[in-house]
């Protein structure tokens, strides 16, 4: 029985750090199993947070010029974790940081370097598993559906609590997934004006009261009248949501609360649009699942018939992660990673360029 040993890195649009996860992956007949071993965040410096949260806006040089140099960084911090804990690597699977992505116009960009990445590990590095599925038509998002629906089957939904929401789950005899809106990004957004970098636990939130006006305008957004496939990102956030956010001078209690009956009121929609058995079951993973708040709020929306599995915070955490290395393991055995119903590409792909250290 083959065991791929895969490190996974995962940089999502909260821009909070690097997730970095040591799995181990192999088959038992006909499923995928997997052991999540070794994990750990590395919240990013105030500098670098302040880089990455500006290269939407560089110019081309420089931003290639980041491109590499943020690719050795990643190749630093996965070498120091390698010897930290001694581990046998067969490869890295990296998603690097995801800076424009415009698909409509055929575009996204993770920034990265896999090769600089692969010459700072002496490591193969498999990474850009986005591109190859814009270019055949798709949103190249969500891709994470591909491990909910060969690891995580046993769920009907799948959610996923990053700066974006996204859910997964199966929809007339296939897989489909989609960004929903809004999730972390709004409210880090509104705790990072005032110095603090996040609500933890949603204890801030829990204090406020409903803006309704607010609610009313970002519930109105444009973008949740799509239908899937759909993804968004920061762009979205920047061009549509703060101004919102910017018009309402309310508390920063206020707004919080607001926010996430925002978020838990577009979830329940969707998930109840779908729900196809009288009691349901759901997988919350990300950082907003460990929002004590925003869940208690989420399970009231949801109601009875949609029930919330709690998992280890290991899973809650590096789940991202854990996918993306097994990703890479897909595209390493030129088997199918990315469903076009998930995208709407023109067909599946088994997508991700593979580099070899220099």
């Amino acid at each position: 029985m083959k065991v791929y040993k895969v490190v996974g890195l995962m940089s999502g649009t909260s821009i909070d750090g690097l997730d970095i996860a040591y799995c181990h992956f192999w088959k038992e007949s006909l499923n995928w199993k997997f052991d999540l071993l070794n994990t750990q965040s590395i919240a990013y410096t105030k500098e670098l947070k302040h880089t990455l949260k500006n290269a939407i806006n560089l110019k081309a040089d420089d931003l290639l010029i980041l491109n590499n140099s943020y690719g050795k960084w990643l190749g630093l911090q996965t070498r120091e974790f390698i010897e930290k804990y001694n581990l046998q690597v067969d490869f890295i699977s990296s998603h690097g940081h995801t800076v424009h992505h415009q698909p409509d116009n055929g575009l996204t960009y993770q920034i990265g370097s896999g090769q600089h990445l692969a010459n700072k590990t002496r490591l193969q590095v498999v990474c850009d598993f986005r591109t190859k599925d814009v270019a055949l038509g798709g949103q190249g998002a969500p891709l994470v559906p591909i491990g909910d629906s060969l690891l995580f089957n046993e769920y009907d939904f799948c959610l996923n609590l990053g700066g974006i929401s996204n859910i997964s789950f199966d929809y007339k005899n296939q897989r489909v997934a989609y960004d929903i809106g809004l999730a972390n990004m709004v409210l880090n957004y509104s705790t990072q004006k005032t110095g603090i970098q996040y609500d933890k636990g949603g204890v801030l939130a829990s204090k406020g009261t409903i803006n309704r006006k607010l609610l009313k305008e970002l519930n109105a957004l444009a973008y949740y009248d799509l239908p899937f496939p759909k993804s968004t990102g920061y762009e979205w956030f920047v061009k549509e949501v703060i101004p919102i956010i910017e018009k309402h001078q309310d508390s920063l209690e206020d707004l919080l609360h607001t926010a996430i009956h925002h978020i838990c009121e577009k979830i329940a929609l969707e998930t109840h649009k779908y729900k196809s058995k009288k009691t349901s079951s759901i997988l919350i993973t990300g950082g907003g699942a460990l929002n004590t708040f925003l869940m208690e709020v989420l399970k009231d929306k949801l109601g009875p018939s949609v029930k919330i599995k709690k998992h280890d915070k290991k899973l809650i955490e590096f789940k991202e992660a854990l996918v993306f290395a097994f990703i890479g393991v897909l595209r390493i055995k030129k088997q199918i990673n990315v469903f076009s119903s998930v995208t709407g590409a023109t067909k599946d792909s088994s997508s991700g360029v593979v580099f070899l250290p220099g």
